[in-house]
């Protein structure tokens, strides 16, 4: 993950981690989004997404947003859910033109 900005919240027990992708739109609202990511060792990944995107007039407020929702998703990991703030990160790349 050293080549990607991406901010793990969690790291899952086969090693996949729960990742926040936060983004501004073009008229200054934020949103995040929660995927799931598995990083091989020459540092390409595969997404999986596990939320839609929670948006917020500010950044902090939809990492929030994001942070409440995955703590209702994994409770039992409570306790070790990075807690925001978060970095903005674009999200995963498309692969379709």
């Amino acid at each position: 993950m050293s080549r990607i900005n991406l901010d793990p919240l969690l790291t899952f027990p086969d090693g996949s981690h729960l990742v926040i992708s936060t983004q501004c739109s073009v008229g200054g609202d934020f949103s995040c989004a929660l995927y799931r990511a598995v990083v091989e060792k020459d540092d390409q990944a595969a997404f999986q997404v596990i939320s839609n995107h929670f948006a917020a007039s500010t950044c902090l407020s939809a990492q929030e947003y994001a942070y409440s929702y995955s703590l209702r998703l994994y409770p039992i990991s409570a306790e070790t859910i990075k807690k925001p703030p978060y970095l903005i990160w674009p999200g995963p790349r498309s692969l379709l033109p």
